[in-house]
């Protein structure tokens, strides 16, 4: 059983690629905290994130969520926007400074006509996007919360925004309500977590905040399945989504 980076990987448009279809797209920048949009609205068309990042979540009840995943650079979000008739299935946020591309579906349509060549590497981007979807599923049925929180660092670790300027992911206490909605685990869990991770040597712990070398999360999920043996028990969810 693979996770995290051994598992499916999120790949990202290129700037040439976004270039490609900067012609069809309305660029955007959204402060920090911005809402872009709210689960149930009308959906229309696709983003793409150009600088910074976008939250996606999902309210289960006051003070309870659970953010599926994250969208930085080269990502998309919104691509429901493409069927017709949708609406959005989660809240969308900026969680600092962001830049955005906005392909309406009419844009996205014009482009597909005039340009198919330049549009097939977004197709492709929203299909890596819906697999990486398909096996945070599985790590949810079938992972521990340390296997789980591993996926969810290494994810972090390839977005600038989650890192120190020596490349190490830097995870501060503002972070831990994140990782618990990520993760799909309580507080309580995320900090035991943690503390095995400083006790194996994998992360540093100064204060308040968690060092961690990317490099030191590759094939640690694979080893801590051995040492916790075939998971035949899914994990219980529901169980255990509360981030306060």
């Amino acid at each position: 059983m693979k996770t995290g980076r051994e598992g499916v990987e999120r790949s990202r448009l290129t700037p040439d690629d976004v270039a490609l279809i900067g012609a069809y797209g309305a660029r955007a920048s959204w402060p920090a905290g911005f809402q872009l949009y709210q689960r149930g609205a009308v959906a229309d068309g696709v983003f793409i994130v150009l600088d910074g990042h976008v939250v996606l979540r999902n309210k289960i009840k006051v003070g309870r969520g659970f953010v599926p995943v994250i969208a930085t650079v080269g990502q998309t979000f919104g691509s429901e926007g493409l069927s017709p008739n949708s609406h959005y299935v989660t809240d969308a946020s900026a969680s600092e400074e962001t830049k955005t591309m906005f392909l309406s579906g009419a844009q996205f349509r014009a482009a597909v006509r005039e340009r198919p060549a330049h549009i097939i590497p977004l197709l492709s981007q929203i299909m890596s996007e819906r697999a990486f979807l398909l096996e945070k599923l599985h790590e949810l049925a079938a992972l521990n919360v340390d296997q789980r929180l591993i996926s969810t660092l290494t994810h972090l670790s390839t977005d600038r925004s989650f890192t120190a300027p020596d490349g190490r992911l830097k995870l501060e206490n503002s972070h831990h309500r994140l990782l618990c909605e990520m993760v799909g685990a309580t507080r309580e869990s995320i900090a035991l977590a943690l503390s095995r991770l400083v006790s194996a040597g994998i992360a540093e712990r100064e204060g308040m905040t968690f060092l961690i070398e990317p490099g030191s999360l590759r094939g640690n999920g694979d080893r801590n399945s051995r040492e916790n043996g075939d998971r035949n028990s899914p994990i219980p969810v529901q169980r255990e989504l509360s981030p306060s």
